[in-house]
């Protein structure tokens, strides 16, 4: 309870009661040549879900518009690859434009991104773009093996040089230590670029990924993390 009320004070004191609403949107869902563990949409797990090439533009303004009528100040776009390739990046850059067109923020997680293309992104208006180190860097390799821990910084590294705002959190319940959460919290004070916002999500079990079977996550083990960064990233969203 202590933990709970210094954090609160803590938010409290930076963002009032402040909430800001985001809405992602899967523009290109399944497909993906990466084997991350927990994701229903890698070509390595058995997960039945439909898949879909990226939206038309039209689709896309749509979600938007019925967001932003809804209350959202975030967009973020999310696309399933290990990398972007021009057309897929060129696409998306129209959907950033769209997205600012409404006034709102644009955010995107596209995979590994280099330098060119983190600048293309910027010059399209994109304001946060999202790349999650999911875990420590010592369990890094259990859950993730087609890409390295190495590889997630140069991108957030690229991003961060961009003018981008870095969006970077992760997820828990994929069966870490304790040691492994607090070293995750630590590689996050130690990111090349502080992050603006860090999301923290828990593992969602699907059928057909290769960690539905860890034993289910408490949830104040959930409660307790968020509490812990906000203290130690008092103005990160």
């Amino acid at each position: 309870l202590q933990l709970l009320y210094d954090a609160r004070n803590i938010h409290k004191q930076y963002f009032m009661d402040q909430i800001e609403q985001c809405q992602l949107i899967s523009i290109k869902t399944g497909g993906c040549p990466e084997d991350c563990a927990y994701c229903s949409q890698s070509n390595h797990n058995d997960a039945k879900i439909e898949t879909n090439p990226l939206m038309p533009l039209h689709k896309v303004e749509a979600i938007i518009i019925l967001a932003k009528h809804n209350g959202t100040q975030r967009i973020c776009l999310g696309a399933a690859y290990k990398t972007p390739s021009t057309s897929a990046l060129d696409k998306v850059c129209e959907y950033v434009k769209l997205i600012k067109k409404h006034n709102l923020e644009a955010c995107a997680t596209l995979g590994t991104i280099n330098k060119n293309q983190a600048k293309k992104l910027k010059e399209s208006g994109l304001d946060y773009y999202n790349h999650n180190i999911d875990t420590s860097p010592e369990y890094y390799s259990q859950i993730i093996t087609t890409h390295s821990f190495a590889d997630r910084l140069a991108t957030i590294k690229h991003v961060g040089e961009s003018g981008i705002k870095i969006c970077c959190g992760g997820i828990i319940g994929l069966g870490e230590s304790m040691e492994d959460r607090i070293s995750f919290i630590h590689a996050l004070t130690n990111l090349p670029y502080q992050p603006s916002s860090i999301p923290i999500n828990t593992f969602v079990k699907t059928d057909g990924v290769r960690l539905k079977n860890i034993p289910d996550l408490d949830k104040l083990e959930l409660v307790r993390t968020i509490a812990t960064i906000r203290i130690i990233f008092p103005q990160t969203r």
